[in-house]
């Protein structure tokens, strides 16, 4: 669109002709992304609250589209990046993330992880090494307190109060052990995920990709990281009368945890009665 164009649409933003506004508003949302820095400036210096009321609403949409196309393209790689993912859905509340911002956070915590660790230890002993830092030093917890918020849900908010929900600390916890190279994979795993420690040579082959490889000890981040074995599995499971399937034993494909994040955050945002959120998020998941 010319530039003559979209400066005489966005003018009739405050247009109090109802029919006007809808047909302004439907061309303005063929627009790519770019459009939004305008239209937040004209946000900051009005002070009519239909004008920006109206801005608000087409900016969100434009969000939405942009990371709802953003999501589509991550899930339909044959190997999903687990941080981009659960970057997406944070980017979906946050628009002004940035990539580096995070993972710069992320790397802090691995940095300090790998100080403290060498060839010399074994599996376990690494990931004790690790499970001090990530939850006696850096504070990272369960929030029991409000554990249905969905700010518990957002990668920069967990990385900030260091506190999130069973799902997001597990994927949190996967990300920092796997830029210290440990062959971890996440488990769909009731109530809480768990994460497989997985053979390191087998692993080493499989460059990853092997998803039956052999389990040397699982880990449970939602209890400090805990190692457990496959014999507190079967104890659980017995315990809360779940089916004892292979499933609970065996890693997933990172897309799931994902989109397990999602059902959370629309989880919570159904218990706050925002609807809007709840058919946005829903939608994105659809997509998974």
């Amino acid at each position: 669109m010319k530039e003559e164009k979209l400066q005489a649409l966005i003018a009739l933003l405050d247009d109090p002709d109802q029919a006007v506004f809808e047909q302004v508003e439907k061309e303005l949302l063929q627009e790519d992304a770019a459009i939004i820095g305008q239209l937040e400036q004209i946000w900051e210096t009005s002070l009519d609250h239909l004008l920006q009321s109206r801005i608000e609403n087409l900016v969100q949409q434009i969000q939405f589209r942009e990371t709802s196309k953003k999501i589509k393209s991550w899930s339909k790689q044959m190997n999903v990046d687990l941080f981009e993912g659960f970057f997406l859905i944070s980017q979906y509340q946050y628009p002004e993330l940035k990539v580096k911002a995070i993972k710069s956070k992320i790397q802090k915590i691995s940095s300090d992880v790998w100080l403290e660790i060498s060839n010399k230890l074994t599996s376990i002993e690494k990931i004790t090494v690790l499970n001090h830092l990530f939850y006696d030093v850096h504070k990272f917890t369960v929030n029991m307190g409000n554990l249905h918020s969905p700010q518990n849900c957002y990668l920069n908010q967990l990385l900030e109060t260091k506190k999130g929900n069973p799902v997001s600390i597990a994927i949190l916890y996967t990300l920092v052990a796997r830029e210290l190279g440990f062959p971890v994979q996440l488990i769909d795993f009731p109530r809480n995920p768990l994460l497989a420690y997985i053979d390191p040579e087998t692993a080493r082959k499989a460059h990853g990709k092997d998803y039956n490889s052999p389990v040397l000890f699982y880990i449970n981040p939602s209890n400090k990281g805990a190692i457990i074995g496959r014999k507190e599995i079967d104890f659980f499971l017995k315990k809360n009368e779940q089916v004892n399937e292979e499933t609970f034993y065996q890693p997933c494909e990172d897309r799931v945890m994902i989109k397990k994040l999602l059902e959370s955050l629309i989880e919570a945002y159904n218990s706050m009665g925002y609807q809007e959120k709840v058919d946005d998020l829903t939608a994105i998941a659809g997509l998974l």
